[in-house]
């Protein structure tokens, strides 16, 4: 059965242009009423129009969906919740949330100022907390919710000149693992999406040829996914010119070393015990990293738990 949002009511946050407007064309197309909210900024978030947004509300229309417009400013926590509060009035609910909206302000560390760094991490990361905050209780009440972040390979694996997107994007990876946890009990199911695409963002970044592979509707079918009413949670995947991949964060089984050991020579005499990746497993939660270790000393000990 082919996935559909009938009924359903979404928020896409910088849907005027990229990635976020190929998520808010393709979720109106298959039956949801969509919010397209940007800014309408430029790259480095200067600036702000309301054209961007409308222009993507008139272009769902003419295809027969149903959208508005929003301008918020995703870093302005009352302009958030003015726009989830603005949606539940008109359309009675938001079920789906797609935090996209993102800014660059790219230098090497060295030169990064320090209003660089916080101007990116507010609207990165920040700024999604605060989507999710204002649609939180919400779902919370209606015992259902979908909500996709936005991370990127250069807060996975690291990318030069890129400190500050980098440590938001990586962030957004802790705030995914909690709220899939909190929202469980309320079937709000929250996973992240890390997407290579040609955009505004990554158009002097990459040669023509492959820029022509790497089309932002490539990204879609997985954030249309990740929103369904059969999505998992927790997951992390990477999507790009077809490509669809899931990215786990893996743990050493790790190795066991008594007190005399616990010396930083000792480490280093076993790092290559301690880094072997033959047995890593994706761990589940925070807690089950301490029961491991525990688990592994009372061993030692001979200890019975």
């Amino acid at each position: 059965m082919a996935i559909r949002f009938d009924g359903r009511v979404a928020i896409v946050t910088g849907a005027g242009n990229g990635l976020g407007k190929a998520h808010a064309l393709g979720l109106a197309s298959r039956g949801a009423k969509v919010v397209v909210n940007d800014f309408g900024g430029a790259r480095d978030g200067t600036g702000g129009s309301l054209s961007p947004a409308e222009a993507v509300v008139e272009e769902i229309r003419k295809a027969g969906g149903t959208a508005m417009a929003d301008g918020a400013d995703v870093s302005n926590f009352e302009q958030v919740t003015a726009m989830v509060e603005r949606a539940t009035k008109e359309w009675g609910s938001v079920d789906l949330l797609c935090a996209n909206a993102g800014i660059l302000r790219d230098k090497s560390f060295g030169k990064m100022d320090a209003a660089d760094f916080q101007k990116v991490l507010d609207v990165h990361l920040v700024g999604t907390f605060y989507c999710c905050k204002a649609a939180w209780a919400g779902m919370r009440d209606r015992s259902y919710g979908r909500i996709v972040l936005t991370t990127s390979s250069s807060g996975l694996y690291g990318n030069f000149g890129q400190a500050n997107y980098g440590a938001a994007k990586s962030g957004m990876v802790g705030l995914m693992n909690v709220l899939a946890e909190e929202g469980r009990k309320n079937d709000i199911r929250v996973n992240i999406i890390s997407p290579t695409a040609a955009t505004r963002m990554t158009e002097e970044l990459l040669p023509p040829q492959a820029l022509q592979l790497m089309k932002p509707n490539a990204i879609t079918p997985a954030v249309e996914y990740m929103l369904s009413e059969d999505a998992p949670t927790r997951t992390i995947m990477g999507a790009g010119a077809g490509s669809f991949a899931v990215i786990k964060i893996m743990e050493s089984e790790g190795i066991n070393l008594p007190e005399s050991d616990w010396t930083p020579d000792a480490v280093a005499a076993h790092f290559g015990e301690i880094s072997d990746m033959s047995k890593a497993k994706a761990l589940t939660g925070a807690f089950e990293q301490t029961q491991k270790y525990v688990a592994q000393a009372a061993a030692r000990a001979g200890i019975k738990l």
